[in-house]
């Protein structure tokens, strides 16, 4: 399990839930246009920065994780909640919304 400290808070997600920094969206068109916020597309890939526990099966043992602390990842478009600290973005989001891993 892994831990995140904000300013005087802990931030420790649960069950099999994960939080992870969302990467910047592109500022400006590979031809060199510059793009306003309204035009910015959504980024779907983030850095994890904390790992729940794991879910509960059927029998009542925790799954493992697939993913871990600092790995890059791929989600759903609208899966999640998104949480502004500072300038940085967040989001907490199930294990299942994560769509593949990035090398």
């Amino acid at each position: 399990m892994a831990a995140i400290s904000l300013g005087n808070s802990t931030l420790k997600p649960l069950g099999d839930r994960v939080f992870l920094k969302v990467s910047k969206s592109a500022e400006q068109t590979a031809g060199g246009i510059i793009l306003p916020d309204a035009a910015k597309e959504k980024p779907q890939v983030g850095e994890i920065t904390a790992v729940g526990p794991g879910k509960y099966d059927d029998s009542g043992k925790r799954q493992a994780m697939d993913v871990s602390v600092g790995d890059k990842v791929l989600y759903s478009k609208y899966a999640g909640t998104e949480i502004k600290l500072g300038d940085e973005d967040y989001i907490l989001l199930s294990e299942k919304d994560i769509l593949a891993t990035v090398a």
